[in-house]
């Protein structure tokens, strides 16, 4: 675990990014972590011969997408340990010789001169973002008396002023908070059998600042300076397998969550006792209603909802009733396959979807249909855990390029108009 532990830390890859200085992208989703981009002079459409590649690099596997801040893109990799292999069974659990078994999964997050890493075993680690040079660590597992995910720890950590918030799980340690500049704990909040993969999220409902803690027991809002619960409410059936991994997302006075198995959620947050909306019937990865997303976190615009289901149907539906309007293939993997999958990125009045195919996709999301504007082809598929090739790793858009990787290479591709 010492050796993991070490290897974590050196295993975050600092890239110069050779761009001029424009929005950075420095943490999951984004400068305000709502999966937006924000520069302007982007590209209407792709060249015939395809975006130029600024530069790419080697490195080792996982699903942790890059953060871009400072001239400078970090990203977590996995590491073998020379003669190691991994299984044939990608859903084995065992110890594989070498550095983030499985992983690594969490987005760094950069902030104020440091970064913050949370490995796969549970490694929190926050370094000089110059340097790399250690500054404070914890070991989850062990100081929390916790066992690490089927999945990994998975939730991207959060900040908020002077707090580090972290998904963590124990009994009263689901959501942790510590001093970002020395790693003391803060509080700690809520109980649970698991913790899930959800990131904590920040929102603000009827003037009071909430930060929104899912699991797959209950949606919870705490007090983001002391923990405590505003409120809670159960979710029953518990949401299986743990999969709680998509961000919930606001709109107005409404938090809409997904999962792979039970499907939708709408609540209305007008008040300390939130009410629901609409609710999927159907707790099914294949007989589904509404939008069952395994990992994609959805869009909420102008009262319609759009985000890949269960099988990869990218769909459009009714925000206030969850009705579907449309749904297609074409953005995500052109039929049916489970856990197919696209992330999906707004600038300006389209979207940028990065598919599992490594194709990036500029289209228009409307209630009246899907409408493609440009495609072209970033990165090959490399990891095959689900049985086929896919690129599952959320790409960064800051200096007008879109920096995305594989399990074999990153790439700064170019997306100045």
């Amino acid at each position: 675990m010492k050796a993991c532990f070490l290897r974590h830390a050196l295993g975050l890859a600092v890239l110069a990014a050779f761009c001029l200085r424009a929005d950075d992208w420095p943490q999951w989703l984004g400068p305000q972590r709502d999966g937006v981009w924000r520069e302007t002079g982007i590209l209407e459409k792709f060249p015939a011969e395809g975006p130029k590649v600024r530069w790419h690099t080697p490195i080792g596997a996982g699903y942790t997408g890059p953060a871009v801040a400072n001239g400078r893109a970090y990203v977590m990799d996995r590491q073998l340990t020379p003669g190691a292999s991994n299984p044939s069974n990608p859903f084995a659990r065992g110890e594989i010789p070498g550095s983030e078994p499985a992983g690594p999964r969490a987005t760094p997050t950069v902030n104020d001169g440091k970064v913050y890493t949370l490995g796969t075993e549970g490694n929190l680690i926050c370094l000089e973002a110059e340097r790399g040079k250690v500054i404070w660590s914890h070991e989850l597992t062990k100081d929390y008396h916790t066992a690490t995910p089927m999945w990994g720890f998975a939730g991207h950590p959060l900040i908020d002023g002077k707090k580090l918030i972290c998904l963590v799980g124990g009994e009263g340690s689901v959501a942790v908070a510590f001093e970002k500049d020395t790693g003391k704990e803060l509080w700690r909040a809520l109980s649970a059998k698991e913790p899930g993969y959800c990131p904590p999220m920040m929102y603000e409902f009827g003037g009071k600042r909430q930060l929104i803690i899912w699991h797959p027991e209950s949606v919870n809002a705490l007090d983001p300076e002391t923990g405590n619960v505003i409120w809670s409410y159960p979710l029953t059936p518990s949401v299986r397998s743990g999969m709680t991994i998509p961000c919930p997302r606001k709109s107005g006075d409404l938090l809409f969550l997904t999962s792979f198995y039970n499907g939708s959620l709408m609540l209305r947050v007008d008040s300390d006792r939130p009410t629901v909306v609409w609710q999927s019937k159907k707790v099914s990865e294949m007989d589904t209603d509404a939008l069952h997303s395994v990992m994609s976190t959805p869009v909420v615009a102008n009262g319609y909802i759009y985000g890949p289901c269960s099988y990869g149907q990218f769909r459009c539906l009714k925000a206030d009733t969850g009705e579907r309007v449309w749904e297609t293939f074409e953005p995500t993997t052109g039929k049916s396959v489970r856990w197919g999958n696209a992330f999906i990125v707004k600038n300006g009045d389209r979207y940028f979807l990065f598919n599992e195919k490594g194709d990036l996709i500029i289209a228009k999301l409307t209630p009246e249909k899907y409408e493609e504007i440009s495609r072209a082809h970033l990165l090959e598929p490399t990891n095959t855990d689900p049985g086929r090739p896919v690129v599952w790793s959320h790409p960064a858009f800051a200096n007008r390029c879109v920096y995305a990787r594989n399990d074999k290479e990153i790439v700064c591709v170019s997306l100045a108009k």
